[in-house]
């Protein structure tokens, strides 16, 4: 394998953007269960749901930072490792990166302030409402970075000028391609069942300790809920995505099934050992007939095979076919593990089942693996396209030598083991920790101002409750 510019760069941005996805999907879902948590406290007034706020937000602010410097890095790369993409496509998908830092970025940095440190500031609406502000802009930054990439999988609403570079020619067809409203669904659903997950996981650990942890046991049953209604929608919203690849990208959807032959009443593959070279699969494992009906919704349907498309055309159906494979037993496990946890919750409380609770702290972490794979799947499925039909990767590469890429790279990986080891092992303590009782200054309305020269937090009649006299 010749380890030139293209592959190390290759290398360098999966493994950056691997490493920074695990934030954003556990941060998106959390911020929108922080706002559950906190409405539900306004509402109920149960100190059990602002004890769990209190608990989760240290680890919502954590994952936030880690999630920002991390989507920092690779902004740089575009300019570093991928200047051609960037001098080509940059008129069309700049403006879609402005508007996720125009609204989103500055939504979420104007009111994180308040959600984290303004208990005792200001009033409990007002800071409810600073926590439901965050949460709605880590959706909206999602929505511009799935707009950008869903236009890069399917590029709608452009021109190619004279120089070669990209001009939009409609703004709404470049943000509103085909395959947007199901890709971003896809992504939200991802975040919500990673965080349900995550909090399962967590609050099974601490069950297992203190059986009796009232918190522990609300989270517990909310995560169940979550998980038990979100994952069968997922598939869902997985099959229409599927379907929508089968229109728009037909060669990924291919690579997905390991389909080599074009024909009708394709076989489903439960697990096969695609070769590229040979062109066939080795070995599989398959149920016949039924694959055209699963990928198209009808048996008759044809569908196109690898061989269809030029060589040269062809994604590494090897990588991809046991990504989607990942991403998809995964999801099953997830709609097991709801559908086994809402039956318990029927029959008297999953809290008293251990080997359910070993079970949702076997999976806490598998949503992330499942958001890993799904994005696997999209981008290595893309190519050999950077934008499909229009840019291909190895023409999106700077003008640098593999020398050059691969010192960052071997930094990238020195500075994120670093990173990601010091923030896991810490959040892993908070959790070991538990959600906390809620401190009496904490459930206290915030101060109200008082007149110059009294102190604060003095006792009525104290002394120190008297102007100060001027010496």
């Amino acid at each position: 394998m010749d380890f030139d510019a293209l592959l190390l760069s290759r290398l360098q941005f999966a493994f950056t953007i691997a490493f920074h996805i695990i934030f954003p999907s556990f941060t998106i879902g959390l911020a929108s269960y922080l706002a559950v948590l906190e409405g539900l406290w306004l509402f109920t007034k149960k100190d059990a749901f602002k004890t769990l706020y209190l608990f989760w937000v240290k680890i919502f602010a954590i994952s936030f930072g880690m999630g920002v410097v991390t989507g920092v890095v690779m902004s740089y790369q575009l300019g570093t490792n991928w200047s051609e993409f960037s001098a080509v496509a940059s008129p069309v998908i700049g403006p879609l990166l402005a508007f996720e830092v125009l609204t989103a970025f500055f939504l979420e940095a104007s009111f994180l302030g308040v959600m984290l440190f303004g208990w005792r500031k200001v009033g409990p609406r007002l800071h409810f409402a600073a926590t439901s502000l965050v949460a709605i802009g880590t959706i909206i930054s999602a929505f511009w970075i799935i707009a950008a990439n869903s236009w890069m999988q399917y590029p709608q609403g452009f021109e190619r000028l004279a120089d070669g570079t990209l001009r939009a020619t409609d703004f709404w067809q470049v943000v509103f391609t085909d395959t947007f409203p199901e890709r971003l669904a896809h992504m939200l659903l991802a975040a919500f069942l990673t965080t349900a997950l995550v909090v399962g996981g967590a609050s099974a650990w601490r069950l297992l300790k203190e059986r009796e942890d009232a918190e522990s046991r609300i989270a517990l049953r909310m995560a169940i809920g979550m998980f038990a209604v979100v994952a069968p929608l997922q598939l869902v919203v997985g099959d229409l995505s599927g379907k929508e690849v089968l229109e728009v990208q037909p060669a990924k959807l291919a690579a997905i099934e390991a389909f080599w032959e074009t024909r009708t009443e394709q076989a489903f593959h439960i697990a096969a050992w695609p070769d590229r070279g040979a062109e066939r699969n080795r070995w599989e494992i398959s149920i016949p007939k039924i694959g055209s009906w699963i990928v198209a919704g009808r048996s008759d349907a044809e569908i196109k095979g690898l061989k269809s498309f030029a060589p040269q055309d062809r994604p590494p159906v090897f990588i991809v076919f046991w990504a989607f494979r990942v991403m998809v037993g995964l999801g099953l496990a997830m709609i097991g593990l709801g559908l086994w946890g809402a039956w318990l919750i029927w029959r008297g409380g999953p809290e008293n089942r251990p080997l359910f609770l070993r079970a949702a702290i076997l999976m806490s972490p598998m949503g992330f693996v499942a958001v890993i794979a799904g994005w696997i799947v999209a981008e290595v499925g893309r190519q050999p396209w950077v934008i499909t039909g229009v840019l291909r990767t190895r023409d999106a590469v700077s003008p640098i030598t593999g020398g050059e890429v691969s010192g960052s790279l071997l930094a990238f990986l020195i500075v994120y083991a670093v990173i990601f080891s010091a923030g896991v092992l810490y959040i892993l303590r908070l959790i070991a920790e538990g959600p906390q009782p809620v401190p009496a200054q904490d459930t206290e309305p915030p101060l109200k101002p008082r007149p110059p020269g009294y102190a604060l937090g003095a006792a009525p009649g104290d002394p120190e409750d008297r102007p100060k006299e001027r010496t």
